[in-house]
């Protein structure tokens, strides 16, 4: 979530594979549930992984000549024309330069440094992971990592998320199977806080019953909203049973309810005094800051932290028996709007040295839109409305599954057959030169992508030294993977990928269950007993009385923050160019904006706009799909197509070298996207089995029918649906490109490691022959129409998990001179772990893993939402908590403390999102969409310091008032919906079969 400060369950994935394996998906923020948003959760939610940068189908280069032939005759823009790809550079990740030591007691510190950033991020890494975790208590390294998050002796309960948002930082921590981390970004100045922060959770926590309750609570929560709320949720614990039979990795790391609910006090006090200490610590910082201070500050808050004193082995020493008969599991799970099948096989530790030919075989199966398993079950062939896989790489064993989410019509044995096919392909086949090139570019610009910050390769680097004891082992497995053959790839698919060697799994809907058949996904295999932890020796701490109390250190001398330099230009055929340089990293992303998204989508064709952006990769007059698909990721670029209420995005991000060859695909895409037929009717069907997946995982719901509510039938309410897609036809797609992408509607941003002269001469090259047809299209005159009145409304999801609580209202416009004000407001009320949301339904409460409120900019009104998921019993208290906090933003006087403690957390955000090529190329977009000069995004740091506590106030008052917000909550009402009728006697109960997102009032007419 934005702005989010929690706690979480991390993937096994090494970090140039994170973004394509999220263990489990995520709660989005209600912000506008366009088709994009929806389609990007519901890739994401199909797999029970994200997939990053979701490109677009494709089919086989005889269709695209086919295509071509009959698109001839149609008359199109300048045609940018397609060169024989040369061979892709090389494309080269520089390696992380760090200082290592290690203090007596066994604390190894590691010191990134990095004099371009105005930042610092402090780490602490520990050995500790889920498969510590003692028996009986599965979840229980999760549940500490919380709890040793919240108080220490000298810190009262989350002073620590004030220390650090309040100065402008964030923070999080984490849970593997091997390792648990804790990590801090805040401005440079601050050093010396965080490490006083880590030396006192190291060293004096505070693990009593109020820690240990609410949090207990709040990891309940949130594995009712990782597992038990979304459709395919379940699938990350029937992967984890079944891939391993003796290692500790069976367990899975979010834990069971009933093991929880078993846990104790005393446990958690057993398992720091075992497992917690210098000795099983890594400390990381890295940023601007000076070497000859930090040395001194760390043997001044660590070195007197003593080893562990009932030390516990890290090595768990267990082996596996080779499976000698594939084993088919079945599972059955509420809300499953389409078939699921997988496979598992085992794979060795990190440190083998086979993970190099695995990560590759990985990349070729499923990494971007011209691997194996997109192109043979999703694109060539109707089997597949997804396909991708799980990679769990641990210390010692993992596992490699491959997951196939089925399209409508397909059966479950077609997608068996299928798969099982291009796994036998890999086995029996040498992989292509070009496809082995291809994959590890990708791999490589991946990596690089995650260097780009100085906390990023403060994560690369302790993800691969939890594995493998080695800090320098991400640069050496990049090496590995430059050096993989075909050879190697096929020798460990046949090592590995045996057909006996696989646990198959079909995953389907409760309706599906035979009758009285039980669940049998269990592995049969007994679990082992794992280690029981001893009891603790030492007494209890107790948080110190507030006069004895020792205060954190100040900060030092502040480290200027350099706002972005924005250039604007023109190209030579009046092309709006906006550039900014936002670091030396050689990455670099291309974006052009076109005015005109889905607020031009015609009545009753929502999504228009959105399927032009998304069929557009799919076909030029001179490139197929595939071979679009195909140059990019040789290159080592991803492009990224988005249609927003606003307007259209087309971008690619591409290491610097490789950055002229992307930037063609992505002209030759915008100037002459062809819109294949048959590759409109598969877009059209795959985002139809996409939507069905929302329309049954209640927190994508929630957001649609909240923009529907606080929309009507305005365009801004436009939701795309079944329905509305049916009625799309390849003809509306090039009348939306004819109409609004165009040169004189477009403007072209550059941003990364390339200098504003550079980013010139890119973009004459593109766009300079470029020339607009007739005159521009005119603007949307009101896209949000008329506020109605606010609704309550619960769409009743039977046997769903969890509820989703959402709460909206309309705000101004974000070129409202009074916008920053309102971010300042809607910081105190709900960004980040301290908004008062979060405080009053995570802290005080334990309902929810998090709570947060939102702002959705538009070129017209826009609107402001909460969101939060709680078991269902507690959706009615939660729903008032939102209405109450509303209430106060908007009618009390805000605390001036409060609100500069908000500006600086909200500032510290905008300095971040400057970092990174895309981020920045994103908040820019933003600013063009929305009708703010982008010179703007330069100055918002300064606007935002200007904000006083009665600007800020008055614009809540002004945006909320006493309109008072639509409240939307979608979960088994038969559970709450009693209790909330108390609170709204006018609330409105929707089936879930009867609901219509078509029209304004939610129901069939």
């Amino acid at each position: 979530m934005p702005g989010a400060a929690d706690d979480h369950v991390r993937n096994g994935a090494p970090p140039a594979q994170l973004s394509r394996a999220t263990v489990f998906p995520t709660f989005v923020s209600p912000t506008e549930c366009d088709l994009a948003h929806c389609s990007r959760v519901l890739d994401r939610l199909t797999s029970a992984h994200h997939v990053s940068k979701e490109m677009i189908l494709r089919a086989t280069i005889a269709r695209r000549l086919v295509a071509a032939l009959l698109f001839a005759g149609v008359a199109a823009p300048a045609v940018v024309q397609a060169q024989t790809p040369a061979a892709p550079p090389r494309i080269v990740v520089p390696p992380i330069a760090f200082t290592e030591r290690t203090l007596p007691n066994g604390l190894r510190v590691i010191a990134i440094r990095d004099t371009t950033t105005p930042s610092v991020s402090v780490q602490v890494w520990y050995d500790v992971g889920s498969k510590h975790d003692p028996d009986g208590r599965s979840g229980f390294a999760h549940l500490f990592e919380h709890i040793l998050s919240r108080k220490t002796r000298n810190m009262p309960y989350n002073m620590i998320n004030r220390l650090t948002e309040n100065v402008g930082g964030v923070r999080n921590a984490s849970t593997w199977f091997d390792r648990t981390n804790y990590y801090e970004t805040v401005p440079a100045q601050y050093l010396e806080t965080m490490l006083w922060t880590h030396a006192e959770r190291m060293a004096r926590p505070v693990i009593d019953a109020e820690v240990f309750n609410t949090e207990r609570n709040v990891v309940k929560e949130e594995f009712r909203q990782r597992v038990l709320a979304p459709a395919y949720g379940r699938l990350r614990l029937v992967l984890d049973e079944n891939s391993h039979d003796n290692v500790p990795a069976r367990r899975p790391g979010i834990g069971s309810l009933e093991q929880l609910d078993a846990a104790t006090l005393d446990d958690a006090l057993a398992f720091h005094e075992a497992y917690y200490g210098p000795d099983t610590a890594t400390l990381i910082v890295a940023g601007n800051f000076d070497p000859a201070r930090l040395d001194p500050l760390v043997d001044r808050y660590f070195g007197i932290v003593p080893r562990r004193k009932s030390a516990l082995p890290l090595a768990i020493r267990t082996t596996e028996r080779p499976r000698t008969a594939p084993r088919l599991v079945t599972v059955y799970a509420p809300n499953v709007p389409l078939p699921m099948i997988a496979s598992s096989w085992r794979i060795p530790g990190s440190a083998h040295l086979d993970i190099a030919p695995l990560l590759v075989l990985d990349a070729i199966l499923a990494n971007g839109d011209s691997s194996r398993l997109k192109r043979a079950l999703v694109f060539d062939r109707p089997i597949a409305s997804n396909a991708t896989t799980s990679y769990n790489d641990v210390e010692d064993n993992g596992f490699l599954a491959p997951m196939v989410t089925l399209a409508s019509g397909a059966t479950v044995e077609q997608a068996e057959t299928a798969l099982a096919a291009e796994i036998s392909r890999l086995r029996d086949t040498p992989v292509r030169a070009a496809e082995l090139g291809e994959a590890k570019n990708e791999m490589m610009a991946e990596a690089l992508a995650s260097r780009e910050t100085a906390s990023g390769r403060a994560f690369a680097l302790g993800e691969a030294l939890v594995r493998t004891g080695d800090p320098r082992a991400d640069d050496k497995r990049l090496a590995a993977i430059s050096r993989v053959t075909a050879a190697d790839v096929r020798r460990v698919a046949r090592k590995y990928l045996k057909p006996e060697a696989r646990v198959d799994i079909r995953y389907l809907d409760e309706s599906k269950r035979p009758a009285g058949e039980p669940d049998n996904w269990r592995n049969p295999a007994p679990m082992p007993h794992w280690v029981t932890v001893p009891p603790a020796t030492r007494t209890p701490l107790t948080l110190a009385p507030e006069g004895e109390r020792e205060q954190p250190p100040a900060p030092s001398t502040p480290v200027p923050v350099t706002n972005p330099v924005i250039a604007e230009s023109q190209l030579a055929n009046g092309m709006r160019l906006v550039s900014a340089r936002t670091g030396g990293v050689p990455i670099a992303t291309l974006t052009l904006v076109f005015k005109g998204g889905g607020v031009t989508d015609p009545q009753g064709r929502a999504g228009v706009a959105e399927m032009a952006a998304l069929v557009a990769t799919k076909g030029t007059a001179t490139r197929s799909g595939e071979q679009i698909a195909a140059e990019l990721e040789a290159l080592g670029a991803t492009i990224d197509t988005d249609a927003a209420p606003d307007g259209t995005v087309l971008s690619v991000t591409a290491p610097v070298g490789a950055l002229d060859a992307a930037g063609e695909i992505l002209a030759d895409v915008a100037r002459n996207a062809s819109f294949p037929a048959d590759e409109v009717e598969q877009e059209r069907r795959r985002t139809i089995d996409r939507l069905q997946v929302a329309m049954k995982n209640p927190g994508p719901l929630a957001n649609m029918v909240l923009q529907r509510a606080i929309y009507g039938a305005a365009p801004y309410g436009g939701v795309a649906t079944p329905r509305s897609l049916g009625a799309i036809d390849r003809d509306a797609l090039v009348a939306q490109r004819d109409l609004w992408w165009r040169p004189d509607n477009a403007a072209l941003i550059v941003t990364g490691g390339i200098m504003p002269a550079e980013a010139q001469r890119i973009g004459d090259r593109l766009f300079a022959s470029w020339r607009p047809i007739g005159a521009a299209p005119g603007g949307q005159s009101d896209a949000a129409g008329s506020a109605g009145k606010p609704r309550v409304i619960v769409v009743d999801m039977p046997g769903a998990g969890q509820a989703a609580v959402v709460a909206g209202l309309r705000i101004p416009a974000r070129r409202d001179p009074a916008y920053p004000d309102l971010m300042i407001a809607n910081a105190v009320l709900g960004a980040g772990s301290n908004g008062r949301l979060f405080q009053e339904v995570r802290v005080k409460r334990a309902l929810s893993y998090g709570a947060y409120s939102t702002l959705s900019p538009r070129a017209g009104t826009g609107m402001m939402s909460a969101a939060a998921q709680t078991k269902n019993e507690s959706a009615p208290e939660v729903a008032g908590i939102f209405a109450d906090e509303l209430k106060r933003i908007a009618g009390e006087p805000l605390d001036a403390e409060a609100v500069a403690q908000r500006i600086a957390f909200v500032q510290g955000g905008v300095s971040r999102q400057s970092e990174t090529s895309a981020g920045f190329a994103n908040a820019l977009a933003g600013l063009v969409l929305q009708g703010v000069a982008p010179g703007e995004a330069a100055k918002l740091r300064e606007r935002i310091g200007a904000v006083t506590p009665d600007a800020a106030a008055a614009a809540a008052r002004r945006a909320i008032g006493g309109a008072g917000a639509t409240i939307v909550i979608v979960g088994d009402a038969r559970l709450f919906v009693d209790k909330l009728r108390e609170q709204y006697p006018q609330l409105e109960v929707i089936p879930l079969a009867a609901l219509d997102l078509d029209q304004p009032q939610l129901r069939a007419r």
